[in-house]
């Protein structure tokens, strides 16, 4: 928490508000080239567990449509979520106090371990909710010769 607002004087609303370092940063090119396309890329809280059977990955997308996500599977060894959020138009007669969701293009990547079926992968969306499921293969023992020792 920043408690220093005398060098963002005009910029912020209240003195107790958390400084954003990104917040005008300006970007030239690469996945980051929108101005406040930082909070929405960073944002995007994914959980990842592993059970018996499959690896889910669970991602918060309130407000984002199923139309507007993509759930890609990139040179059989990442998986890639992505889409945007899209911000709400300021109307002439409307002022608004504070704008705190974030919106923009967002992204992530996760390399996915050798015991999946990529081909398999499966991806729900439910009250704002993704959930993709990626089954794992079976692991196969190793086939075991016992050696007799002579001697």
């Amino acid at each position: 928490m920043s408690l220093i607002p005398s060098f963002f004087r005009g910029r912020r609303n209240n003195t107790f508000d958390l400084w954003d370092p990104f917040q005008d940063f300006p970007f030239t090119g690469g996945a980051l080239s929108v101005p406040g396309e930082t909070a929405s890329f960073a944002n995007t809280r994914i959980d990842w567990k592993e059970t018996p059977e499959a690896h889910v990955f669970k991602a918060d997308l309130p407000g984002v449509k199923k139309e507007e996500v993509k759930v890609e599977v990139v040179e059989r060894r990442t998986l890639q979520i992505s889409g945007d959020r899209w911000v709400e138009k300021e109307e002439k007669n409307e002022k608004w106090h504070r704008v705190e969701r974030s919106s923009g293009k967002f992204m992530r990547r996760f390399r996915l371990p050798e015991n999946v079926k990529v081909d398999e992968v499966k991806a729900a969306m439910e009250n704002g909710v993704l959930t993709v499921t990626v089954p794992k293969a079976e692991v196969k023992n190793p086939d075991v010769k016992a050696i007799d020792i002579s001697g």
